[in-house]
């Protein structure tokens, strides 16, 4: 990789190529989704947009993240649905997520973000690889023609009374030909865009193959209307955006929070419920957007804390849900090959654009043809290579793994991480942890010297420190990491020593590794 590329930071108008094409593909996957999480937290319709939007614009403009996408998060629909049944009107619960954006802000002024360095990888793996295949699963139903699970709904446990597998068989007795006929042929467009023979061509370079298939979807379902053909689709198959006839209409779709709310406990409780579980979740998708980055960077914490807080301040202020950075819309942006986080930007601004001035254009996209879309990108999280790649590190890193696979499936994303990070912790008692590394500093007439020694046994519990002490090392000094004494240094610690390899030149410091394993997994990233 070359090294300018190393060097891709903040926001860059000059990867404008690759990053408006993204912005596109992550605009057309969280539209359904803004709408269905919406849905599904028994909110206005409206104030999916507002959270996405928001997402889009403020939290990519004031996160350190490159690829990060935020907006309204399926992890949070059973809280939303619960606080504003409990707080009785969807303004009062709105006071709730401002207050939980400022104690966001706050944890990222003590550094709270810290948190996020103590997830192990082999659970972070097993999380894209569970969200890989929940997407596969949940948007099968969409792509035959029976929609009567909202979108964005990841739990097993669905509103609509079903669970993952049961709604699957209930879909196959209401297969619609129409729907069906365009999700096959949307997949096969997809499919195509990715063959290297067609890159030669400068439409496929140039045209996103997700924009390809919305148009070609619209067209055949306009085709079939006009013929009058049972292949058409209507009603709850397509998006459903809400429509603004005028300016005071749009205008009447943003809500004021009720701040004299702020005198009822219960929405203190609710704020810090939200406050703690979008923390969490944003750290954890920030976490695995760093993963699937090709270019290895790593998002401040903090910042993305402070980001996200100030992200549902805004939100929660002009009507829209609580937003958490989002692993569904994060990898689709990564899989299109965005560059800078202007694409994150850029699908805020359309979605901004869509309510304004395209929503009638926009509720005549089936359902179908984005299924294809997520399932391409379910795909892609859930590789048979990333399986093997696990299996071949060892029982200490698939077990915790698979465990996540399993577990998010049958519960939510929250859970199943817990159960994941309670199977990796077992195996890390399991080895004896002493101090990680000596670290000794020293001055030649170069400039400084710093010899790092690690410990017989480093674990993953030790990734914070180390991560510190690697972001602390002053810049042109000669720094030497020295793993001679080591029996066993964790996969994450390897991780986070070679990405720092990968970065070096950037504070050019001269790096030496001694007795360093290399690093497995690094390929299947």
């Amino acid at each position: 990789m070359d090294t300018e590329n190393k060097k891709i930071k903040g926001l860059t108008f000059k990867y404008l190529k690759n990053d408006l094409p993204a912005g596109l593909v992550v605009f057309l996957v969280a539209l359904p989704l803004c709408l269905g999480i919406a849905l599904a937290s028994g909110a206005p319709l409206f104030s999916g947009i507002i959270a996405g939007i928001v997402g889009g614009i403020v939290v990519a403009f004031a996160s350190g993240s490159s690829l990060s996408v935020s907006g309204p998060a399926a992890g949070l629909t059973v809280i939303v649905l619960n606080a504003i049944t409990q707080l009785g009107s969807y303004e009062v619960f709105l006071a709730a997520v401002v207050l939980a954006g400022l104690i966001q802000i706050i944890l990222g002024f003590l550094k709270a973000g810290i948190i996020g360095y103590y997830f192990p990888s082999s659970v972070i793996k097993g999380m894209l690889a569970a969200i890989g295949i929940i997407l596969i699963l949940k948007q099968f139903p969409h792509a035959i023609g029976y929609d009567k699970d909202n979108e964005g709904d990841f739990d097993f446990i669905q509103t609509d009374g079903q669970n993952t597998f049961s709604e699957i068989l209930t879909a196959i007795n209401y297969i619609h030909p129409g729907a069906v006929l365009i999700a096959g042929i949307s997949l096969f467009i997809l499919i195509m865009w990715e063959r290297p023979f067609l890159k030669k061509f400068t439409f496929f370079k140039i045209v996103p193959g997700a924009l390809l298939v919305v148009i070609v979807g619209i067209a055949m379902n306009e085709l079939f209307k006009a013929t009058g053909s049972v292949l058409q689709l209507s009603g709850e198959k397509l998006v459903q955006l809400p429509v603004a006839t005028s300016t005071t209409g749009f205008v009447n779709q943003f809500t004021l929070p009720d701040f004299s709310a702020f005198k009822n406990y219960h929405v203190y409780v609710v704020a810090v419920t939200i406050a703690i579980i979008a923390s969490l979740e944003s750290l954890l998708s920030i976490e695995a957007a760093d993963k699937l980055d090709p270019y290895k960077r790593v998002t401040p914490t903090n910042r993305e804390l402070k980001a996200q807080g100030l992200g549902n301040f805004i939100s929660g202020l002009i009507g829209g849900l609580p937003l958490t950075a989002v692993i569904v819309r994060s990898s689709a942006n990564i899989n299109s090959g965005a560059k800078t986080k202007l694409s994150a930007i850029i699908h805020g601004l359309l979605l901004l654009l869509s309510v304004i001035g395209f929503a009638s254009v926009l509720n005549k996209i089936p359902l179908a043809c984005l299924a294809a879309l997520l399932l391409v990108v379910g795909y892609k999280l859930a590789k048979i290579s990333l399986f093997q790649s696990m299996y071949r590190l060892g029982w200490n890193q698939f077990l915790p793994f698979i465990i996540t696979v399993v577990s998010i499936q049958f519960s939510d994303l929250l859970k199943g991480i817990g159960i994941g990070m309670v199977v990796s912790v077992f195996f890390i008692l399991r080895s004896n942890y002493k101090r990680a590394y000596f670290y000794h500093k020293e001055n030649d007439h170069a400039g400084e010297r710093v010899r790092i020694e690690l410990a017989e046994d480093v674990t993953f519990l030790n990734k914070g420190a180390i991560a510190l002490t690697l972001d602390q090392l002053p810049d042109n000094s000669t720094v030497i990491i020295d793993g001679t004494k080591s029996h066993n240094i964790d996969l994450d610690v390897l991780e986070i020593i070679h990405n720092f390899k990968s970065n070096v030149e950037l504070k050019n410091i001269k790096l030496e590794l001694q007795n360093i394993p290399e690093f497995k997994g690094a390929a299947h990233h």
